[in-house]
């Protein structure tokens, strides 16, 4: 929905079933109508549609007219997509796979550009749209610097071919879309600094290849690359590399990189107490679930640790200072009895905002309310609406 005329606030549907085309349709019927109307019913409501591969392949031109019409029966309208998860991501084990294709793959490069030519087809004539994606990776597919150097450019290399498609799109049809990569714990790219050099030593070498046929200077080509490729902010993400919002603002911009979309989600977030080590041990355990990776961060010396999921910890039981797991937690709660959460982070994004106009996408990403301990759940579609006017009522 349409936010002060800056913003367009909106959920992920990768929280739906979807593993093919006619299961996300009918997820999509059963929730959307409900949530708009306790949102936002005399409004547009605005959708961060998530399409799995298959969904996608089987979304042909009469399907997708069929969608186009659906949506604008009921007044809504596509102006972001997921393209991070390209296979199933409900009811069986996820973890690592959700990398899978990674960037190095023509699969995960066709995969995403059919996504943008649908997003053209449902988006509002005119709207800019984005698409957010993996970050290039996942660093323990990897044994040597050698290998990963190796990844690094061929993904850079698939990620510029859709830069190069999205410049040709809007001048075409006018249309302006960019590519969001989001940084994610044991992604290849995880925090600030990992970004800025992805950009550096990576993705702006090869525009400048990939461009040369339309003989523009290096500098046209680096200002082309920055506005078609750009970042998916999630607050959960960066609050468990212990990165202030602002401070990754100003350094993004500092390199004109821009914030396609943010996403809006909180981590986990566990401070231990000797006298009670045995209860929030006992507590965090209940969020040890077997289809997400829920990687955890620690501060140590002011560098971030990162354990690749919550049962690493929980074997040890280590004393620590404080811990935060990649866990997406309901952004309207800050404490979970003696568990905590980053909404702060989120709050101090919201701050930032205030002034600052970082992206005009924001889009709330709980998608674990499956697996989310029992005294947590409630209703799907009341959870998802009750983040939203939570949100909402922030924005306004």
């Amino acid at each position: 929905m349409k936010i002060n005329e800056k913003y367009h606030l909106t959920y992920c549907t990768n929280i739906h079933a979807g593993g093919n085309w006619e299961e996300t349709f009918t997820s999509l019927k059963e929730n959307v109508p409900q949530i708009k109307s306790a949102i936002c019913p005399d409004k547009p409501f605005g959708l961060g549609l998530r399409l799995g591969n298959t969904a996608s392949l089987e979304l042909d031109q009469g399907q997708l007219k069929e969608f186009k019409e659906w949506l604008d029966k009921e007044d809504c309208y596509v102006f972001t997509m997921n393209g991070f998860p390209y296979g199933n991501f409900h009811g069986e084990p996820v973890k690592d796979k959700v990398h899978v294709p990674d960037w190095t793959t023509q699969e995960r490069l066709e995969y995403t550009l059919r996504l943008f030519k649908q997003l053209n087809v449902l988006a509002p004539k005119g709207m800019e749209c984005g698409i957010s994606t993996s970050p290039v990776s996942y660093k323990h597919w990897f044994d040597s610097e050698e290998d990963k150097r190796k990844a690094l450019t061929r993904g850079a290399k698939n990620m510029v071919r859709v830069a190069v498609e999205l410049y040709q799109m809007e001048k075409a049809s006018g249309r302006y879309m960019h590519l969001d990569v989001e940084p994610e714990p044991d992604g290849f790219l995880e925090n600030t600094q990992e970004v800025l050099d992805f950009y550096a030593e990576y993705l702006v070498p090869t525009a400048i290849k990939a461009f040369g046929e339309y003989q523009f200077n290096p500098e046209k080509i680096t200002e082309l690359l920055k506005r078609y490729i750009t970042i998916c902010y999630d607050v959960c993400h960066f609050a468990l590399a212990y990165e202030a919002p602002n401070w990754t603002f100003e350094k993004l911009k500092e390199s004109d990189i821009k914030i396609g979309k943010i996403q809006v989600s909180a981590a986990l977030k566990i401070i231990y107490d000797q006298d009670k080590a045995d209860d929030i041990w006992n507590t965090l355990a209940k969020f040890n679930e077997p289809v997400y990776l829920h990687q955890v961060t620690e501060l140590v010396n002011g560098k971030v640790k990162t354990y690749n999921d919550l049962p690493v910890i929980l074997e040890k039981r280590a004393p620590f200072t404080e811990l935060r797991s990649h866990f997406h937690v309901p952004i309207f709660l800050k404490d979970y009895g003696l568990l905590q959460s980053t909404q702060d982070q989120i709050e101090s994004v919201l701050a930032y905002l205030k002034s600052h106009l970082v992206s005009q996408h924001i889009e709330v990403e709980t998608y674990t309310w499956d697996v989310l301990p029992k005294d947590l759940k409630m209703p799907i579609t009341e959870s998802i609406a009750r983040e939203l006017n939570w949100m909402k009522s922030r924005l306004e």
